[in-house]
């Protein structure tokens, strides 16, 4: 894989690794960021909103994430970080961030509560899923001599933590390639094409997605048509927006709601992890962003095997059709350095025990009113 895919500013460095086989549509992918210098001191940085993310942070300064107008100041070494519906803002001061992202797949043998609880929220780890989980997870950081043990290690314990399948994984997992796909879908049509009521379809989506259907394909329609333009060096060319945008003010409005700006300012913002991480994750994992994820174990709509779901919704048959799966993986060597940042997201999940959740506490101080709220269908 070409070292230029990696490249960071001097002191900085970033890694992307596949989980292993098993946790393929369940954990989407693991990073390792790193800061140190001088000019890792009070660093500003803008993610992406996505899907769920576990985080740990190792030498690092204090970190403190924004995700709208809501400030988590003073994070603790491990946190989760609930699906968002508007990009974030960190603000670091080196050291080492590992991390992952959580699937809507994996949501529910991870964690006992709805994703929809920790929507636009930081949570310490320990809460969510419990302190032992959070020490094995901390402990098997701080062990690993170099970046190449992180994944195994990682694999490890989720492969250990996870819980049974949700009954519905046939219908989360076509949800999510309906939701990866180009082009305007509205929730009736969703509905129908997965054989389930719209009640249903809400429930499933704020479950273990954390938003409701519409907000889901809003989010994942932006961010398509927003990496065209954040990954086209020079002007910013409209034009490469989804066709389903019925105007630019269209296309601003969803801006606003899921940049809090508009694309030309959050270009011209400071984005050094973010830039590295849409090229490292595309190359290494196959989507530029965690929310475009898709799984390759379970077939979109048309496959010849209809989805059970409960209560007995079927989901109709079709003609197959090929999974869309991640290259194979690579990796660059990195130097020694340190980060700290708030990162891009991933995803997990397969079988083994439970590791639930208990009450989560978000943390930090509110600023201001909250990110915008999901759309009430």
């Amino acid at each position: 894989m070409q070292p230029e895919i990696f490249a960071m500013p001097p002191g900085m460095a970033i890694r992307y690794d596949k989980p292993c086989a098993a946790l393929t549509d369940l954990i989407t992918g693991y990073h390792v960021y790193r800061s140190s210098g001088p000019e890792s001191l009070g660093q500003v940085d803008r993610f992406l909103p996505g899907t769920a993310n576990v985080r740990f942070t190792i030498d690092a300064g204090p970190v403190s994430v924004s995700i709208g107008r809501r400030t988590f100041a003073d994070l603790p070494p491990a946190t989760l970080y609930g699906p968002t519906g508007t990009a974030l803002k960190a603000i670091t001061n080196g050291g080492i961030m590992i991390g992952f992202g959580v699937s809507a797949l994996a949501w529910s043998r991870l964690f006992r509560r709805s994703a929809g609880d920790y929507c636009n929220k930081i949570v310490p780890l320990g809460e969510a899923m419990g302190p032992i989980a959070t020490g094995r997870f901390m402990d098997a950081l701080r062990l690993a001599a170099c970046d190449d043990e992180v994944a195994p290690a990682l694999d490890t314990i989720l492969c250990d933590l996870l819980g049974p399948p949700p009954a519905e994984a046939a219908l989360i997992g076509q949800l999510s390639h309906m939701i990866g796909r180009d082009g305007s879908h509205d929730v009736a049509t969703v509905a129908a094409e997965l054989g389930i009521t719209g009640h249903a379809l809400r429930r499933i989506s704020v479950r273990h997605f954390g938003f409701t259907p519409k907000m889901l394909l809003r989010r994942a329609r932006f961010l398509r048509s927003f990496l065209r333009l954040f990954r086209t060096p020079g002007t910013v060319d409209y034009s490469l927006i989804d066709p389903s945008y019925f105007d630019m003010s269209h296309f601003l409005r969803d801006a606003d709601t899921f940049l809090g700006m508009t694309p030309r300012r959050f270009m011209a913002s400071s984005t050094p992890f973010l830039d590295a991480s849409v090229r490292a994750r595309a190359a290494v994992l196959g989507a530029a962003t965690q929310v475009l994820h898709v799984p390759s174990t379970i077939a979109p709509i048309g496959s010849g095997t209809p989805a059970q779901g409960p209560q007995g919704d079927a989901a109709p048959r079709g003609t197959p059709a090929a999974p869309v799966s991640a290259p194979p993986a690579g990796s660059s060597p990195l130097p020694p350095g340190m980060i700290e940042a708030a990162t891009i997201a991933a995803m997990a999940s397969t079988s083994v025990p439970t590791m639930g959740a208990q009450e989560g506490t978000p943390l930090g101080l509110s600023d201001g009113d909250t990110p915008p709220a999901p759309d009430p269908d």
